[in-house]
C-alpha cells in the first residue's frame, strides 16, 4: 500500500507509529475539517474584502491554520481541535464584517415583497452571493429597458434599499442552485454567476452564461473586471422574456428587523403565545433524504417561529406557514427569511439577544437548529456555532464523510451534535418540543 502523505510504502499503521507522516484517520479528519472550514471562511472573507472590510487577524489565522494542515507539522489532536474551534471563532468575525459591509454599502435591510416569475421584455438573471456584482449590473443597465432578476442565494438582495431603489430590479426567478440547468434553459436572457454553486452549462445556455473573477466554467464567458457591458449587449440580442408571474413572497427579516421586535417576542413567549424557535436552513443539494427538512418544517407547531437562511430555504419556503400574532405589532409570518448563508451571523445575534432577554444561556432557549449539509460554507458556519458552545444541533441528511467516527463521537459528547438521518423527521420534531418543555 502506498502512503500519499509521506510518499513511501506504508506498513498499515506502522507509517504513523514510526512518525513518518502522522496521518492516522482522526488526525486527517481534523485537518480536513479545518481545511474545509478555512475554505468556507475564505469565501466570506473575499466578499467582505470587496466591500473594503478586512481584519489582519483573520488573514494571519488563515495562514497559520493552512500551515497546520501541511504534512509533518502537527501530530497533536488537542492543538488541532483547538485550531478547528478557532476557525469557527474567526469565521464569526468574518460574517460580522460582511454583515456590516452589506449594510453600509446597500442600506439597512427591511422586509420587502418580491415578485417571482418574469415580466415581458429583455432580462438579466444574477445568481450567487456577491451583492456588489448585482449593484454594478443594476447601475450599468439603468435606462436600457432591461429588467434584472435575482436567482438562488441572490434573493435577499431585495431587502437592501439601495438595491431595491433600482426600478428595473423587478423580481426573482427560480430556486436553489441544483435546479439551474432546467431553470437557466427557460430564462432567455444572459445569466451572471457571481460565486460558487454554478454548474457546468449544457449547450442550451452556455453561450449566454457569464461568470465573474475566480468563478469559471467551460463554455462560459469569464469577466475579470466590473464591466458588464457584454452582459447588457447579450440581453439586447436575446429573445425577450414572457409576462409569467408565479407569486409574491415576503423576505428581508434581517437580524436588525427581528431584534427590533425582541420585546414583543419575549412578551409573546411569556404569555404562552409563542412556544418554540426553529432555525432551519443551510446548503441544499439533490441527493435523496432532503425531504426531511421540508417535512420537519411543515409540521412545526403553529405557536412557533421558523428562521431560515441559505439555499436550504428552498426546501421549506413553498409551504404556507401562516402567521403568528405579536401584541402591538399584529401578525408576522411564521417563516422569517433572514437572508444568505452568511447571514447565519444574524441568527446568532438573535439567539444571543433572546438569551440575554430571558437571562439564560443560548442552550436554555426553546430553540432547535436543523442544518442541511453540503459544502465548505456550511462547515465554517457549523464550526462557528460549536465554537460558541451551541449544543444539540442536528445536521444531515448524511454524516459528513470527512469526519471520522472517533471525531464525530467527540463532537457528540462535547456538543450533543446529532444526525437527522437516524430518525424520522416527526420523531425529531417531537423530541425537540419535549426537550424544550
Amino acid at each position: 500500500m502506498f502512503c500519499n502523505q509521506c510518499e513511501q510504502t506504508a506498513h498499515g499503521t506502522g507509517c504513523v507509529e514510526m512518525g513518518v507522516c502522522g496521518k492516522d484517520p482522526d488526525m486527517q479528519s481534523l485537518q480536513e475539517i479545518l481545511l474545509y472550514g478555512l475554505k468556507g471562511m475564505a469565501s466570506y472573507a473575499h466578499h467582505a474584502r470587496r466591500l473594503e472590510m478586512v481584519d489582519e487577524g483573520v488573514s494571519a489565522f488563515i495562514e497559520e491554520a493552512l500551515f497546520a494542515t501541511v504534512t509533518n507539522v502537527n501530530f497533536d489532536m488537542d492543538s488541532l481541535f483547538e485550531l478547528v474551534l478557532e476557525c469557527g471563532r474567526r469565521n464569526l468575525r468574518v460574517m460580522e464584517m460582511l454583515d456590516a459591509g452589506h449594510t453600509q454599502r446597500f442600506g439597512t435591510p427591511a422586509p420587502a415583497a418580491v415578485f417571482e416569475g418574469t415580466k415581458a421584455g429583455p432580462g438579466i438573471l444574477v445568481t450567487g452571493h456577491d451583492l456588489l456584482d448585482l449593484q454594478n449590473i443594476l447601475e450599468q443597465s439603468k435606462g436600457t429597458g432591461i429588467n434584472v432578476y435575482t436567482h438562488g442565494e441572490m434573493l435577499p438582495a431585495h431587502m437592501y434599499p439601495r438595491l431595491r431603489q433600482h426600478e428595473h430590479l423587478v423580481g426573482h426567478f427560480g430556486g436553489a442552485w441544483q435546479k439551474q440547468k432546467q431553470e437557466f434553459a427557460r430564462f432567455f436572457g444572459p445569466v451572471v454567476a457571481t460565486t460558487n454553486c454554478v454548474l457546468i452549462p449544457p449547450e442550451s445556455y452556455k453561450d449566454r452564461l457569464f461568470t465573474t473573477r475566480a468563478t469559471a466554467v467551460p463554455g462560459g464567458k469569464r469577466l475579470t473586471t466590473d464591466d458588464f457591458s457584454a452582459v447588457i449587449a447579450c440581453a439586447r440580442r436575446c429573445d425577450p422574456l414572457p409576462d409569467a408571474p408565479v407569486r409574491e413572497t415576503t423576505i428581508g427579516f434581517h437580524h436588525n428587523v427581528i431584534l427590533g421586535l425582541a420585546d414583543k417576542i419575549v412578551a409573546a413567549v411569556k404569555a404562552g403565545k409563542l412556544r418554540h424557535f426553529y432555525v432551519i436552513g443551510g446548503c441544499d443539494g439533490a441527493e435523496p433524504g432532503r425531504n426531511y427538512f421540508s417535512e420537519f418544517a411543515a409540521n412545526t407547531p403553529p405557536d412557533s417561529v421558523v428562521l431560515t437562511l441559505g439555499c436550504g430555504k428552498y426546501r421549506i419556503r413553498d409551504h404556507d406557514f401562516g402567521t403568528i400574532e405579536l401584541e402591538g405589532v399584529g401578525p408576522i409570518p411564521r417563516l422569517l427569511d433572514m437572508g444568505q448563508c452568511n447571514d447565519s451571523f444574524g441568527a446568532i445575534q438573535v439567539a444571543v439577544a433572546l438569551a440575554k432577554a430571558f437571562d439564560c444561556g443560548v442552550n436554555d432557549l426553546p430553540l432547535t437548529i436543523v442544518l442541511s449539509w453540503f459544502e465548505q460554507k456550511a462547515v465554517a458556519v457549523l464550526l462557528t456555532l460549536l465554537a460558541l458552545g451551541v449544543k444539540g444541533i442536528r445536521i444531515g441528511p448524511v454524516p459528513p464523510a470527512f469526519v471520522s467516527p472517533a471525531v464525530f463521537k467527540i463532537l457528540q459528547q462535547k456538543y450533543d451534535l446529532r444526525l437527522t438521518s437516524n430518525k424520522a423527521p416527526l420523531a425529531d420534531l417531537e423530541e425537540s418540543l419535549q426537550v424544550a418543555s
